[in-house]
């Protein structure tokens, strides 16, 4: 006998806030639980909210609501920016993790999964435990969700969002189920709803009542999404809607089955980095982590894990990475097997740079990077990074290069790599960040060190200035270039800048500010000070 058709649906309405706080909990710098947070999406009069945490629904913040109304009720509502490209790529990541209860899962809108769980409950204890399993599994994850078993997608969708907790509708039962929920939850678009409570449709059991003929002359050239009649036929069984389950990415593993156990699983390593890059090239990857993994005779396990700053499928590189990082393996009673697996794979595209073919130099710096990071750690090597931030002293930070490099935890977007040319706010390319302002020394002096200046004007450019005691008198000059204190983070009285670009009789460029205006009423006479050098 064929097995009766059951289709599960998992909602998530909180996933964009939840991924956010479970971040944020995992860096150490979660908010209160009492502080309303929301996370702001750009809409056409300002930001608008795209979520909102426990707090501030509790406070009467609404989705889609602009944040300055929403303000208005709620003084202390924080609003942060929301991730929707990253919140697609961490549900795609948790749907391939829902393969857990059956081989047939898909991404379901913007907050919801569908599972194919057609003779896989048996293997859970039957349908409710199944759910049961499901929903405490996501709640360690930090996701709160509903779910909901039914014999078609539709049928399972409506139940999950707008039908009880941990819904089941056996077969026969989906009319019945479906007739008290409102029109909503037959997956019809805002304006199509709109029709029908106007038409008094309030329900799917209104709609179902009506006859098909009126309903197909309103609806003939409606799309899927706004055609009530097709979405009642799909939930209904009467119009098919598989499952199209997406195909899991590719892993990349060289395995290395030992005939008799050992103590270092050193001379093996190479042959398990040549075998795995070679699955790397055929498939035109590269990988940014690779994870050891020796499993004892006894049964238990030892990992070992490097990362790279850029994608890398060389062997001799990967191999190096591990140094004598492999004698930190406690090998008890031996290994009997070790794996070796790429993380992060991403695409490498091969690039001749010269007509001669010979290597491309610009692997040299990341292989650099990547071994230093392996020695001294990964906290140990770092590089300028750009900061949004008008005042040249803040518009650069130092990052860690490996976290930079790595795919971002969060599910966004890819990092670059090192070396990928950005540009660095106190450097050549500085003009290119400042919307193009004046360009920036390569050198910055942190402090700044002040010099006595003489000028003609108070307003004016300098004449002459004295710098650690050497008299430089001004050949040329560019400037002023005005910037102003930043408001919502420097003390009041904070004063305004003016940059020179100077240079003086021997050709060398130096960069002046004067720090205030004379009379403006926030301290004595203006003060200069030397910021940078340029080249």
């Amino acid at each position: 006998t064929m097995t009766a058709r059951r289709i599960t649906s998992l909602h998530l309405p909180f996933f964009a806030i939840e991924r956010w706080e479970r971040w944020h909990q995992q860096q150490g710098d979660a908010p209160p639980d009492d502080l309303p947070v929301v996370l702001t999406v750009e809409g056409p009069h300002g930001p608008v909210i795209h979520a909102a945490n426990r707090a501030a629904r509790e406070n009467g913040i609404r989705l889609g609501a602009r944040v300055v109304d929403m303000r208005a009720i709620c003084p202390d509502l924080q609003a942060e920016y929301a991730d929707p490209s990253g919140d697609i790529v961490a549900l795609e990541r948790l749907m391939l993790w829902a393969r857990r209860w059956c081989p047939w899962t898909a991404v379901d809108g913007v907050d919801g999964l569908v599972l194919d769980t057609t003779g896989s409950d048996h293997l859970w204890g039957g349908e409710a435990a199944m759910l049961r399993d499901i929903e405490a599994r996501l709640s360690l994850l930090g996701f709160t969700s509903t779910a909901a078993i039914a014999p078609t997608w539709g049928a399972a969708w409506g139940l999950a969002r707008f039908g009880p907790v941990r819904a089941i509708c056996p077969e026969g039962a989906v009319a019945g189920q479906l007739a008290p929920l409102p029109s909503a939850a037959l997956r019809l678009e805002g304006e199509t709803l709109l029709l029908l409570h106007r038409l008094g449709l309030k329900t799917v059991g209104d709609l179902a009542k009506i006859p098909r003929l009126s309903l197909t002359r309103r609806f003939a050239r409606a799309e899927l999404q706004a055609n009530p009649l097709m979405r009642l036929d799909q939930a209904m069984g009467r119009l098919a809607e598989p499952v199209s389950a997406p195909d899991a990415p590719p892993v990349f593993r060289a395995i290395a089955r030992l005939a008799e156990p050992i103590l270092d699983p050193a001379p093996h390593l190479p042959a398990l980095c040549d075998d795995l890059c070679q699955q790397l090239f055929k498939a035109g990857q590269g990988c940014r982590q690779l994870h050891l993994t020796a499993f004892h005779t006894d049964g238990e396990l030892s990992h070992l894990s490097v990362a790279t700053s850029a994608p890398s499928r060389d062997p001799a590189h990967l191999e190096r990475l591990f140094g004598d990082r492999l004698e930190r393996l406690n090998p008890g009673f031996g290994f009997d097997l070790v794996t070796l697996t790429a993380g992060a794979v991403e695409p490498v595209r091969e690039v001749q740079a010269g007509l001669e073919g010979r290597d491309q130099d610009d692997l040299a710096l990341p292989q650099l990077v990547d071994r230093l990071s392996s020695r001294f750690g990964a906290q140990a090597v770092t590089e300028p990074a750009p900061v949004e931030s008008h005042m040249p002293e803040r518009a650069e930070t130092q990052e860690r290069v490996l976290q930079r490099a790595a795919p971002d935890p969060r599910g966004g977007e890819k990092r670059p790599p090192v070396g990928a040319g950005r540009a660095l706010p106190g450097g050549a390319a500085g003009h290119n960040m400042h919307g193009g302002r004046a360009p920036r020394p390569q050198r910055l002096l942190e402090p700044p060190e002040e010099v006595r200046v003489l000028y003609q004007v108070p307003e004016g450019p300098p004449a002459q200035f004295v710098w650690r005691r050497q008299t430089h008198r001004v050949a040329r000059y560019a400037g002023p270039e005005r910037i102003a204190p930043e408001w919502w983070r420097d003390r009041p009285g904070t004063r305004l800048r003016d940059y020179f670009r100077i240079e003086d009789q021997a050709g060398r460029r130096y960069w002046l500010y004067r720090e205030g205006l004379p009379d403006d009423g926030r301290g004595g006479a203006p003060r200069w000070f030397l910021h940078g050098v340029f080249a």
